[in-house]
């Protein structure tokens, strides 16, 4: 009989912040979702990011938020959205995370800022992201990151 490996409690939030993590993005990628994937996306979009939160790097904190707030655009909640969208840019200030961390951060910023109705602060969010953009070293990760920037309501 093989010998069952043994998790550490790190290991369970480790595990559990990934499952949740990819979890939403399921879901984010869903189209017409039930109030209850809804509401599964939040929680599970709130419980990677409390993992994170104890095992994680300040990158994965960074994109904990980013995540966070983007559900919370998607459940049109602007105030929630802008909370997570401005502790992703803190974190990203704060630990020197830049590249295509720190594109996202704007990018979030100008998602919650636009469902906020705040045309004139998303617009220079939207700029901030297409210089941050730019400088995303790696290609695929630029592709991805405007075709996301171009979906921001306002984007021009």
């Amino acid at each position: 009989m093989p010998e069952e490996t043994l998790l550490t409690e790190q290991d369970y939030h480790r595990k559990f912040a990934v499952q949740t993590f990819n979890r939403v993005w399921e879901l984010l990628d869903k189209q017409n979702r039930t109030p209850d994937e809804l509401d599964e996306m939040l929680h599970a979009a709130h419980a990677s990011r409390y993992h994170w939160g104890v095992v994680g790097t300040p990158v994965n904190l960074a994109r904990g938020e980013w995540q966070v707030s983007r559900v919370y655009t998607v459940l049109n909640r602007a105030e929630a959205a802008l909370h997570h969208a401005r502790r992703c840019l803190e974190l990203c200030g704060t630990n020197g995370i830049g590249d295509f961390d720190l594109a996202y951060a704007y990018e979030a910023m100008a998602r919650a800022l636009a469902i906020a109705g705040q045309t004139e602060a998303a617009a220079k969010y939207i700029a901030l992201g297409k210089e941050a953009g730019e400088r995303i070293a790696e290609a695929d990760d630029k592709e991805l990151f405007f075709g996301d920037l171009k979906s921001v309501p306002g984007y021009s």
